[in-house]
């Protein structure tokens, strides 16, 4: 016990921390909108990373000595009174736990066994980061490293991150490089693929189900169906049938700047093709039945390119950082509803920091988001959306939820910035005290716990709201 606590006090220590209180009089969950693609400002939630770095081998710069250390992270998105789980360490995980050693074999190449990651930033206004590989895989990671050159390769098993509730090995591999040109340009360059091969036997391995239509499956009726056109006979199901399953990712990347008052530019797209579902379960007349629905989910495709810009107008006196991004994702087996899977989205954030005194800064931010559905009506533009739809004749059976295909959301930021380290937009500490307002064609478009059917039984009236404000107390650090 004695050594577990010296190993402990001894490792480098590092984190991340976000929290803020958000009353909001509108009913609203205290975030502003529903997600990142309006900037991160105001629309994400509190949050906590734990990092630990312990050496066993210390690393010597100059020398070819081996080294080996040890990582840990631990990271929710829950803080005590700052949302509904209570900031219960039953909602943090254990994200990352790696070994690593350099100088083993070959001159400048990290080895790493644990878990992997590879990406090369992120979009900070938004942040994401739309070039991760090897995220989802617990393996082994070579990593080659010079002052220009970097090359990353890795192998392992993303099961458990792909299918968690019906684990089956699903074997992957990434290669990914990065080339720095005279400290002004970068360039990268990586893909990643996966293969989830046939076990015979295996419920949670890849099979397929013969004969499901797909209108069928997402209205629920494949049993219903099959027993009309066999009375009688469900025990004649189709069995189903043993194949294998596959999909990929790849990424870009540039990055410049450099020159004058423009510091840097970043340039990041991805292009994935999503791994098939495995099984659902399908209930009739008090029988189950697994129904296995990749021939019908083997076809989603997500294409993501963003950008992001950062400007120094005034030295220490005024940065801009401009953002935007682009995604596209399609679903070819589907036709009829709409869903995330199949729909287009563009959205475009500008931030500006004006700095009064090296620590007091004045914030301004405002955003512009269109999110369009493949499939139709899916966004909710009135309280009374089921009269608006169809010339107000109801579709019992419908698969539209609203009555527009298009949302389009804009949000405006300010505030005043406390940053004890100096200027700079993404400077932490951070200590803000801001205000949002939103307008967004789909009414109320934020979480709340609003009641929304017009059954004529209903307690609480129907409400139509497309501005929302908030004001927040935060904080967010790096340490």
């Amino acid at each position: 016990m004695i050594l577990l606590v010296g190993l402990a006090l001894s490792a480098d220590v590092g984190g991340y921390l976000r929290v803020m209180t958000r009353p909001d009089l509108e009913g609203g969950d205290g975030r502003l909108g529903y997600w990142n693609l309006y900037g991160r400002l105001l629309n994400e939630g509190p949050y906590a990373a734990l990092e630990l770095r312990q050496e066993i081998l210390d690393q010597k710069p100059g020398t070819l000595q081996p080294w080996t250390d040890v990582h840990a992270k631990i990271e929710g998105g829950t803080v005590a009174n700052a949302d509904t789980n209570g900031g219960s360490l039953a909602w943090m995980r254990l994200s990352q736990l790696y070994v690593q050693a350099g100088n083993i074999g070959l001159r400048d190449v990290t080895w790493r066994l644990g878990t992997l990651e590879q990406n090369y930033g992120d979009l900070g206004l938004y942040d994401m980061k739309p070039t991760l590989l090897l995220h989802d895989t617990l393996g082994a990671q070579a990593r080659y490293r010079t002052e220009r050159v970097e090359v990353t390769a890795g192998l392992g098993d993303a099961g458990w991150s792909i299918k968690p509730d019906q684990y089956n090995t699903v074997f992957t591999g990434a290669v990914a490089a990065r080339v720095n040109v005279a400290g002004h340009l970068e360039l990268g360059v990586g893909g990643q693929g996966y293969l989830e091969p046939m076990v015979l036997g295996n419920r949670n391995a890849p099979h397929v189900t013969p004969g499901i239509d797909y209108e069928a499956w997402v209205r629920g009726e494949v049993l219903s169906e099959w027993v009309q056109a066999h009375p009688g006979q469900l025990s004649e199901f189709p069995n189903p049938e043993p194949t294998h399953a596959n999909s990929w990712k790849g990424v870009g990347y540039v990055g410049g700047g450099g020159f004058g008052a423009w510091r840097w530019t970043t340039v990041y797209a991805s292009y994935a093709r999503l791994h098939p579902q495995g099984y659902v379960t399908e209930a009739y007349d008090g029988d189950e039945v697994e129904l296995y629905v990749g021939e019908l989910t083997d076809e989603r495709t997500q294409l993501f390119v963003g950008s992001e810009t950062q400007l120094t107008i005034v030295p220490d006196r005024w940065d801009v950082v401009i953002a935007g991004l682009y995604g596209d994702n399609q679903d070819g087996d589907n036709e009829i509803v709409p869903t995330d899977d199949d729909r287009t989205f563009f959205s475009g954030v500008v931030r500006t920091q004006v700095y009064l005194s090296p620590v007091v800064h004045l914030l301004l931010e405002s955003s512009l988001a269109e999110e369009v559905s493949h499939n139709g009506n899916t966004y909710r533009e009135h309280q009374d959306s089921l009269f608006e739809s169809n010339g107000g004749a109801a579709d019992a059976d419908g698969l539209e939820y609203g009555d527009s295909d298009t949302r389009v959301t804009w949000q405006g930021k300010g505030g005043v910035v406390l940053n004890p380290l100096g200027p700079g937009i993404y400077t932490r500490p951070s200590l803000r005290l801001l205000y949002g307002v939103q307008y967004s064609t789909q009414n109320n478009a934020f979480g709340n716990s609003f009641v929304e059917t017009l059954d004529e039984y209903n307690d609480f009236d129907t409400v139509e709201r497309h501005w929302h404000n908030v004001v927040a107390l935060e904080a967010e650090a790096w340490f």
